[in-house]
């Protein structure tokens, strides 16, 4: 067990090895990738900044030593504090680069899913702004790999506006060949769906008041098509409906092509479909409805496209809600414009490693598994474990 867990932190170091160090040469005393390594494995078992990274290091100082090249022995907090704060986000993302290839080939061959649906949307965290300096709340946007339970990218801003200028970053930052491509109505322009053409992927795209035109349109034709139950215009139909929670929750999904005369269709590449979601929802004797309209360049099939817009609310449900429940990230108050933007990179991550354990424990438990048992965490942190 010993030897095969040091070729895997071999192989973890290894990711680190072209990462440029920001420290002068007097703040050397402590390899960088041993400093970054410490970091994962704390922030897996629980660590929230830099104080709590180096008081686990410490109480795990003997397992350290056994595992890490730590000449100077166990750095201190403001060695970690001062290289995450100092290293370029967009630089220790990119270490990550073949890590994530490798976790998305491992998951696409588990799953058997050849054309994911691959999330954009951003996540605010609310307690990171710093009035006095004019720093907002960090708002970082991602990319979540739905059925993988991966998180393939990053971008961070300042403002939830700033969403359309961060996305066509992110789309360069991710492999998107061949796969679905789901954004919210806020990244729903021109210029983002010809990007996604050019990089060989689909989209499924919401539409709101932003394309007021194209919105209307779409409205407008769906009403006219629902005069006739969509008997003429070459539609599919697919309903689902689930129990649960105290509720029950119907959902109907409509496909159709895209009409020949549709207002504002031709400005928008590859675009095929045009698609409605709506969802019926029963709780305590009171019905609420809920209609939600997209385009896309997916061919006509009701069932792809369903479960692409099901998917989309995996990057809330299953990523964001984690993030704030299990890592407990929108109560954070680190305020460094760097630090923070790492830290969010390194929740993301660890949040992705512990989704690839096959365990059946639930995140937070797997998570607390991760502080209390070294093995698990080293099974976690290599994929040994799965």
């Amino acid at each position: 067990m010993a030897k095969a867990t040091r070729i895997g932190l071999d192989e973890v170091i290894c990711h680190f090895a072209a990462l440029e160090d920001p420290r002068s040469e007097i703040n050397l005393r402590h390899p960088l990738a041993s400093v970054v390594v410490i970091a994962l494995m704390a922030v897996l078992a629980g660590a929230g900044g830099p104080t709590a990274i180096a008081k686990w290091a410490l109480m795990n100082a003997e397992l350290l030593r056994g595992l890490l090249p730590l000449p100077q022995g166990i750095p201190r907090k403001d060695v970690f504090r001062r290289v995450l704060a100092t290293l370029q986000p967009e630089a220790f993302q990119a270490c990550y680069k073949n890590w994530l290839a490798s976790l998305r080939d491992k998951a696409a061959a588990t799953t058997r899913i050849d054309q994911p649906v691959l999330a954009i949307d951003g996540k605010t965290s609310r307690r990171s702004h710093d009035r006095s300096k004019g720093l907002g709340a960090l708002h970082a946007v991602s990319v979540w790999a739905s059925e993988y339970g991966l998180s393939l990218g990053q971008v961070a801003t300042e403002e939830k506006s700033n969403e359309i200028t961060a996305i066509p970053v992110l789309l360069t930052l991710v492999d998107i060949r061949g796969a679905i491509i789901t954004i919210d109505a806020m990244g729903t322009q021109t210029a983002i769906a010809k990007q996604i053409i050019d990089g060989k992927a689909d989209y499924v795209l919401a539409l709101k008041g932003n394309q007021e035109t194209l919105h209307d349109a779409v409205i407008a034709y769906v009403n006219e098509q629902l005069e006739t139950d969509f008997a003429n215009c070459g539609a599919r139909r697919h309903v689902t409906k689930e129990k649960g929670h105290g509720r029950e929750e119907i959902r109907h999904y409509v496909h159709m092509p895209v009409p020949q005369n549709l207002v504002g269709a031709s400005r928008w590449q590859g675009l095929l479909t045009i698609g409605v979601a709506m969802l019926t929802c029963l709780r305590e004797g009171k019905e609420t409805m809920d209609v939600r309209y997209f385009i896309s360049s997916l061919p006509l099939g009701v069932q792809r496209f369903a479960h692409a817009v099901r998917a989309h609310w995996g990057i809330e449900n299953t990523c964001h809600w984690s993030l704030d429940i299990t890592y407990r990230e929108d109560e954070s108050r680190i305020r460094e414009k760097h630090l923070r933007e790492n830290f969010a990179w390194l929740n993301r991550f660890t949040l992705s490693l512990l989704k690839q354990h096959p365990g059946k424990d639930s995140l937070i438990m797997k998570r607390r598994c991760c502080g209390w048992n070294n093995d698990f965490l080293l099974q976690t942190l290599t994929g040994s474990g799965s």
